[in-house]
């Protein structure tokens, strides 16, 4: 199986939560959040810019679905997407429901105050992203 460095994506309006992983190790690490531009190109032009300085070969996006089928963030999500592979990265994308809530509520276990869950909380989001690929990749 070929071994691939990945950025994993968590976009939103505000803050886009970024980790890395090594598909071999599959041991995401929550990397300082982007603050969004509120524009797709812009923030496709910063994850791009990220994922290039940490070496990766491709891009996870969240993609968000309710009750398994896509939403219209889903949209917004396919076409950050193109942006990205139109700068020349490898996109792929999953489900993302609840990474926010199990990253929130391991935060939480761990002791970490309401003010440091809500700065982490996007890249956390991003490393359940990452480990949710890991075990779709290791089944391809």
């Amino acid at each position: 199986m070929l071994v691939l460095r990945v950025l994993g994506v968590d976009l939103g309006k505000k803050r886009i939560g970024v980790a890395v992983m090594d598909t071999d190790v599959r041991l995401p690490r929550a990397l300082p959040v982007i603050s969004a531009l509120a524009a797709l190109a812009r923030d496709a032009d910063q994850v791009v810019a990220l994922a290039k300085k940490e070496s990766c070969e491709g891009v996870v996006l969240g993609l968000p679905l309710l009750d398994g089928e896509e939403t219209r963030m889903s949209g917004v999500m396919r076409r950050f997407g193109g942006e990205v592979e139109a700068r020349g990265l490898r996109v792929f994308f999953v489900d993302e429901s609840l990474t926010s809530h199990a990253a929130d509520t391991a935060m939480f276990e761990a002791g970490l105050k309401a003010s440091e869950r809500k700065k982490r909380l996007d890249s956390e989001s991003a490393c359940g992203i990452l480990e949710r690929f890991g075990e779709v990749y290791d089944a391809s």
